[in-house]
């Protein structure tokens, strides 16, 4: 016979502030800091979701915001972002700023990006084509 410890039960799992912001899509040194200080659970980070406080509203809203949101709103990567040297979090001004008057080095990455997703997409539909004609042989 072994000794194996008795499982552990789990009260409600915990993350870390910055695990949090990510996956709330805010750019963590720009939340209060009780929330950089803390853990977040579960329920918590559902609560955030569904009802979120003034502060997430208007971090969301205004920015600034996380390099994947500004990729996500300029239609860029994040490797394209740093290709640029765009390092730093971005304020909703500064991205509607940069889409309304495109420097050359956004028009460019916009441009691979676009070459990107349309191989992506070819890819997944020539894998899709392939799919049935693999099935078992008779």
């Amino acid at each position: 016979m072994t000794d194996t410890p008795a499982p552990r039960r789990r009260d409600s799992q915990t993350m870390k502030a910055a695990t949090a912001a990510a996956k709330l899509g805010v750019y963590l040194p720009a939340t209060p800091e009780e929330f950089q200080r803390g853990t977040v659970t579960r329920d918590e980070l559902e609560r955030l979701r569904n009802d979120p406080p003034q502060w997430l509203v208007d971090l969301r809203r205004d920015g600034p915001h996380p390099r994947q949101v500004v990729a996500s709103r300029l239609r860029v990567s994040t490797s394209g972002l740093a290709r640029a040297g765009v390092t730093d979090a971005l304020t909703t001004e500064q991205i509607h700023a940069l889409r309304d008057d495109p420097p050359e080095w956004l028009v460019r990455e916009r441009e691979t990006f676009a070459q990107v997703q349309r191989e992506e997409e070819r890819i997944r539909e020539r894998d899709a084509r392939r799919k049935p004609a693999e099935g078992p042989q008779a």
